[in-house]
């Protein structure tokens, strides 16, 4: 928890809710185990998508689906999302959950390795969230920042590790030292690039916004 949990409870207290199949989704997901984006970030996406109106919209991560169709519910008018997942039990379930929502036609999953999938994607991108595994952002990150217009927004989720982004590599479980050390790189290319102007922000587990100012 990088906020005090009380406020984050009481902040969540104020949310309306989502649509009443986005509700659905998010339950089934939480009683599979299965993460979703926290009600927090909920909140701030539907924000952006709402001052940003982004037309083609690419998601990195999509588990089952239900970010995606957070983006699709509320982005005003008309856009597309492309979103790529390689977990393959999770794809069958996100593809149901687009037709059950009546979105199979505005969003296509490409499954498959992001870092494979993002090489072959040329068509560029008003919009970019990023929530995949997190030792692999920094990877990513040459062909999103490709993909991604001059003036458009990139999200990263997931970037202040609960905290734990601040402790020493030594303190780190061994296990998690590789992500810790990565997303700690990721943060400061995203921060000292002169392309972007980046906010890193204490949202739900720590989200970066970096905007596209001109071409790297």
């Amino acid at each position: 928890m990088i906020l005090n949990e009380r406020l984050v409870t009481y902040i969540n207290s104020l949310d309306t809710g989502n649509t009443g199949i986005l509700d659905e989704i998010e339950r089934e997901a939480l009683d599979s185990m299965v993460p979703v984006i926290r009600k927090e970030m909920q909140g701030f996406l539907k924000l952006l998508l709402a001052m940003k109106r982004p037309k083609r919209i690419l998601e990195v991560g999509t588990a089952v689906g239900f970010s995606a169709l957070l983006m699709a519910e509320y982005t005003p008018g008309q856009c597309e999302i492309i979103t790529i997942e390689n977990y393959e039990k999770r794809i069958p379930i996100a593809l149901e959950n687009f037709r059950r929502a009546g979105r199979e036609k505005q969003i296509t999953l490409l499954a498959g390795e992001a870092a494979e999938i993002l090489k072959t994607l040329d068509e560029p991108f008003d919009f970019i969230f990023m929530d995949a595994a997190k030792g692999q952002y920094l990877i990513f990150l040459p062909d999103v920042l490709r993909l991604l217009k001059t003036g458009g927004t990139l999200v990263s989720d997931n970037v202040l590790q609960d905290g734990d982004i601040l402790e020493s590599h030594f303190i780190v479980p061994r296990r998690n030292r590789t992500i810790h050390r990565r997303m700690r790189e990721y943060l400061y290319e995203l921060t000292h690039r002169s392309d972007l102007v980046t906010a890193v922000l204490p949202v739900g587990d720590g989200i970066t916004v970096s905007e596209k100012v001109k071409e790297g």
